[in-house]
């Protein structure tokens, strides 16, 4: 009985995980115009918030980056450095004790590695990159701080993403 158990929750975390991936990668080639280049605001980015809630949402979240770099205009290169940013993005969410700290991984990772990025592979300025995608960065994500600490306000959105967090005790700031 325990070994099924288990196996259902491996399951789970999998099926969750594709889910996370695929509405990654849905929302960046959906809004491809604004989801690439200099000036930037990658939608999916948002779901970086759920790495708070469940450290294994990262894998999902970086594999649904690497596919949704495929299309980009950068290549082989975005596909590898952009989701670099992704992944240490994840990394260090999972250990913020607070909701509001998860703004700060993305938009530090992002704005230096794609604005190093755009600087090797198109030519265009380091700094003013790095302003542009914290920038896009910054907006996306504030407007996903105030979605995501309403979310987590509701028990059952808690229950159905498998949060890890205490549903008794509100998420803090």
């Amino acid at each position: 009985m325990q070994a099924l158990n288990m196996k259902n929750k491996t399951i789970r975390k999998i099926t969750d995980n594709a889910i996370v991936a695929a509405a990654y990668i849905v929302f960046t080639i959906l809004l491809k115009p604004i989801s690439y280049g200099q000036i930037q605001f990658r939608i999916a980015e948002i779901l970086l918030f759920l790495v708070f809630f469940r450290k294994d949402f990262a894998i999902g979240l970086t594999i649904g980056c690497a596919i949704a770099n495929l299309p980009s205009d950068l290549g082989l290169v975005d596909v590898a450095f952009g989701t670099l940013a992704t992944l240490l993005s994840c990394l260090v969410i999972m250990f913020l004790p607070k909701l509001i700290y998860c703004i700060l991984p993305p938009i530090i990772f992002n704005a230096f590695i794609v604005g190093a990025e755009l600087y090797y592979v198109l030519g265009l300025p380091f700094w003013v990159n790095v302003g542009y995608v914290a920038l896009g960065e910054f907006v996306v994500l504030f407007v996903g701080f105030f979605i995501f600490f309403a979310l987590s306000k509701n028990k059952r959105f808690l229950e159905v993403i498998g949060s890890e967090k205490y549903i008794e005790t509100e998420v803090d700031l």
